[in-house]
């Protein structure tokens, strides 16, 4: 295919060619189009970019006209430019310039017409790309017959389609492997552990004819399934933990993404809510799941340079955009970046609509719901607190600023800047509003105002609770009105009143609510005193008149605060003079009270996420060659146009882009979604999936071995409630999945790479796996699930970060790899060598290598012989001091069976010549323990 720039210019006229025979597109002209890459750099300021794959995109042409007027190649631009001299308008800027051949191709193409393929009768079924058209409704293949009983009639419909290929080539599946295979099979590929030796003998005792798939059923609820096949979706996400880029520095909470996708593996959740979920999870209860949106590489250094910060942003959505086009429709969307698609359908206009679609995301935190569990502390903490204050009331002195005709005794502490709770009897209301009538100076500021309904504050946007105010102060980003009510503490997420010392906020409520308190605050996180209101009056109203106050400050002592001060006026409590014993308790009280309020501010603040901060984005241009700063028209939210094409109003809100968007993905009716998602666990089973190109399913992507199958695949998937479980169920009670993966001559003649599955492909494990089986055998696997991960790394925390490879591991380290710290740039030292994907990129397959480095690291390493050392205790304690039992034992939880006479005769000797942890060493190397059988 050809891109070309097309600009405003003239086309010389030039005399026509001499005849040549027909020329054919595929043929002739599509090798010309593919082996050079055209661009115009020419003087005009108007260009756009054209493709000649296609017949309405190049006659449509860009600014300067058509690139091929058809009949005439004289009047087209495009032998214009491949003929010129000028280096301003010759075409290819770079690389060769087109022979003399190439030149009378394409003028004679033109000149005969510019025949397209689609042009041709018939044409249109053959150029249609199979992955762009819809599921077809395929008719599960007659069960086989012949002489060969393994030919005989398929149990379910996977078989069927894989027989009628085998049947072509003159092959036939395999005989079933063993229990003892399938077992240890089923085990690491769905939960990538071993099963235990007890497990093996108890399946292969199991006499019930349904054995197998009440086995298949057990495994699949086993919550290490969640585990094994997170690690796989988090790959082709690329995430990681840290930002990358030169600083490199944490993300302290992206754990909880990485534990939200695998309860949604083990949960089952359904496919098509776990897409609208990772793409729009803010808006269906699910805000973790963002963290999707935002898993990838981010350059956090900021610069004072508009090119450089624009580059920044662009990166970052084109990071979006690309990972969302492989991870659910297997389409290479960064290509259509800079011009249209080389290879598909996709317009660079199009990649807009979809940069559009995520321009109001950004890379940050965001505040999830406070669990009951905070919430419980945090009320025992506010009554506490407000306890305390009214027991130490009696230790404030009188000043001559008291005023109030509340007696001294009996007033609460002054308003103070961190936190301040107005309790009051529960009463019903729809709206809540805070007047505020005088400040210790400036326009006073809120930074959150919360409403509870016991123990729920519902306050909050996110609730449905409306903010409105008499004035917001004017040109502050960090200062506005809908941070009052956000769930986010602290100065830079605050509300400031347009009119010094005074000013009203009012939260309306979804309907009628019963509430019983009113938290606020200033500066929850301490740093700000300043703006605080003083005098202010709290009133509550069902409807629109009749307003009720239900607190106020006039039950406070005053505060005698400084304008500007940065710090919460100290309540000075007076114990002089007073009996020991009394001043003692208060002195005690006072303590309880700093220690108290302290806690409170951590738990009043919520819980966050790396999962994306979203405001409403500006407007999407399309950018010239890519470039930032050559900004083209403006272009709305959108999808592609490949399948029912949704474009979206220019304004359309932040949320409901991604919303629409991830519907459009998710839809039954989109031709890609089911079919890359049954391929990608395809893959994970067999080695390779039925389209060996999981992220391009594209023109330029492998077509599928499977074709009939890969469709019926996808349609029963959808039709079963897009359940991965379901799925995983039915492939590995296939005969193909059940097959013994011994080669077999006859068959390596004709599929040596066994792609008509002709056996079971044999593989080794991933490093995480591997890592895992290790720590299982030695019995050090701690299976504590969930919660913050942990450093296979020592880490510098400086500006910029640095890892440096541990060289010891205790229990802390013993956990599952999926829950190690996933550094971007940096591997684990030792199981980093076995083609660990580092997050900078999607990885939809890993690649199997085989290095020097491998082995030394799993024969030498520190950690290998620790767990060589601890499998060999473990063989000891539970075989006793019997060499031929405890080589028996070994085998049990290397190998989940018993050795052979000639293994345990060489084993023994092993043993005695160079003790238990080198046989112990020896047996975590071995291909047995490292491959899927």
């Amino acid at each position: 295919m050809l891109v070309v720039l097309a600009t405003q210019c003239g086309a010389a006229s030039e005399p026509t060619a001499p005849a040549q025979p027909a020329i054919d597109f595929a043929r002739d002209l599509r090798p010309i189009l593919e082996s050079h890459c055209f661009e115009c750099h020419g003087p005009a300021k108007q260009k756009a970019d054209l493709r000649l794959d296609r017949r309405s995109a190049a006659l449509r042409g860009g600014d300067g006209g058509p690139a091929i007027v058809p009949g005439r190649s004289g009047d087209s631009l495009l032998l214009h430019r491949i003929t010129a001299t000028s280096p301003d308008e010759v075409m290819p800027p770079k690389g060769d310039r087109l022979s003399e051949r190439e030149v009378g191709v394409l003028r004679a193409w033109i000149d005969q017409g510019a025949v397209w393929p689609e042009d041709r009768p018939g044409a249109e079924a053959e150029e249609a790309h199979w992955a762009f058209q819809p599921l077809r409704e395929t008719k599960i293949p007659a069960a086989g017959t012949g002489e060969d009983s393994r030919s005989a009639a398929p149990a379910q419909p996977i078989d069927a389609f894989i027989q009628e290929h085998l049947r072509k080539a003159g092959l036939t599946l395999s005989p079933e492997a063993p229990r003892q295979v399938l077992i240890r099979r089923l085990y690491l590929v769905l939960l990538g552990v071993h099963p235990t030796f007890e497990e093996v003998r108890a399946f292969e005792a199991d006499p019930r004819s349904d054995a197998f798939e009440r086995l298949v059923d057990q495994v699949l609820n086993d919550p290490r399934y969640g585990e094994r096949w997170a690690r796989h979706w988090l790959d082709v996400i690329r995430f990681a933990e840290s930002n990358g880029f030169e600083t490199n520095r944490e993300r302290p909470t992206a754990w909880k993404f990485r534990d939200y996708i695998i309860a949604a593996f083990n949960e089952d959740l359904p496919y098509d809510r776990f897409i609208r979920e990772q793409i729009a999870g803010d808006a269906l209860g699910a805000p973790i799941a963002t963290g999707f949106l935002v898993g990838g590489p981010v350059d956090i250094v900021g610069s004072p340079d508009p090119v450089l910060t624009a580059q920044q942003r662009a990166d970052e959505l084109d990071d979006m955009v690309n990972t969302t086009g492989t991870a659910f429709l297997g389409l290479t969307l960064g290509c259509a970046r800079c011009h249209s698609h080389k290879f598909d359908p996709i317009e660079q206009r199009e990649y807009y609509s979809l940069a559009a679609v995520f321009s109001g995301v950004r890379h940050g935190e965001t505040p999830l719901p406070i669990p009951p569990e905070q919430a419980d502390a945090k009320a025992r903490a506010d009554a506490r607190v407000a306890d305390l204050e009214r027991r130490l009331a009696r230790f404030i002195a009188p000043t001559a600023a008291t005023t109030n005709a509340v007696p001294v005794s009996q007033q609460r502490p002054p308003v103070n800047a961190r936190l301040n709770t107005e309790a009051f009897a529960p009463i019903e209301a729809r709206r809540v509003r805070f007047s505020i009538l005088a400040s210790t100076g400036g326009e006073p500021c809120l930074d959150e105002l919360e409403v509870y309904d016991g123990e729920r504050n519902v306050a909050l946007h996110t609730a449905g609770t409306r903010a409105t105010a008499s004035g917001t102060l004017p040109g502050y980003e960090i200062h506005k009105l809908e941070h009052l009510n956000d769930g986010k503490v602290g100065n830079s997420r605050s509300w400031i009143s347009n009119t010094p010392g005074k000013g009203w906020v009012q939260l309306e409520f979804p309907g009628l609510t019963r509430i019983d308190r009113v938290v606020w605050s200033r500066d929850r996180e301490g740093s700000f005193a300043d703006r605080l209101p003083t005098d202010y009056r709290i009133e509550v109203a069902t409807g629109e008149e009749q307003w009720t106050l239900v607190a106020s400050s006039a039950d406070r002592l005053p505060v005698a605060a400084q304008p500007g001060a940065k710090t919460t006026p100290a309540i000075v409590y007076r114990f002089d003079g007073l009996p020991v014993e009394e001043a003692e308790l208060g002195r005690q009280w006072q303590a309880e009270l700093e220690r108290t309020r302290k806690e409170l501010a951590t738990l009043a603040k919520p819980p966050t996420t790396y999962a994306g901060q979203f405001r409403e984005p500006g407007s999407t241009h399309r950018l010239h060659r890519g470039d930032p700063m050559q900004k083209r028209e403006a272009v709305a939210p959108g999808t592609l146009a490949l399948f029912r094409p949704l474009t979206m109003a220019a304004d359309e809100p932040e949320q409901k882009r991604r919303l629409q968007l991830a519907d459009w993905i998710a839809s039954p009716e989109n031709p890609l979604t089911a079919r890359v998602l049954v391929n990608r666990v395809w893959q994970h089973h067999f080695g390779v999936g039925l389209v060996d190109t999981p992220n391009d399913f594209g023109r330029n992507g492998a077509r599928p071995t499977h074709p009939e199958l890969l469709d019926w695949l996808a349609s029963d998937f959808m039709q079963h409630g897009w359940s991965i479980k379901g799925l995983q169920r039915r492939i590995v009670l296939s005969r193909a999945w059940r097959q013994s993966h011994a080669p077999r001559a006859e068959a390596l003649a004709v599929d040596a790479a066994d792609r008509l599955l002709w056996r079971f492909p044999p593989r080794r494990l991933e490093a995480e796996a591997i890592r895992d089986c290790v720590l299982e055998a030695s019995g050090a696997l701690v299976r504590t699930g969930g919660g913050p991960s942990f450093h296979l790394h020592e880490v510098d925390r400086e500006n910029v970060y640095h890892y440096h490879p541990k060289e010891r591991f205790g229990p802390d380290e013993f956990r599952r790899m999926i829950y190690a710290y996933k550094v971007r740039m940096e591997h684990d030292g030792i199981f980093g060598s076995f083609d660990c994907p580092d997050g900078s990129l999607v990885a939809p397959k890993r690649s199997i290598s085989t290095t020097p480095l491998q082995a030394l690291n799993l024969f030498n390493s520190t950690f290998v012989l620790d767990q060589a050392e601890r499998l060999a205790a473990r063989v000891s304690q539970e075989a006793g001091s019997d060499l031929p039992a405890q080589v028996q034992r070994a085998w049990e939880l290397a190998f989940q069976r018993g050795p052979a006479a000639d293994e345990s005769k060489e084993a023994v000797l092993l043993a005695q010549s160079h003790g238990l942890p080198a046989l112990a060493r020896a047996l975590l190397n071995a291909n047995e323990f490292l491959f899927i059988p």
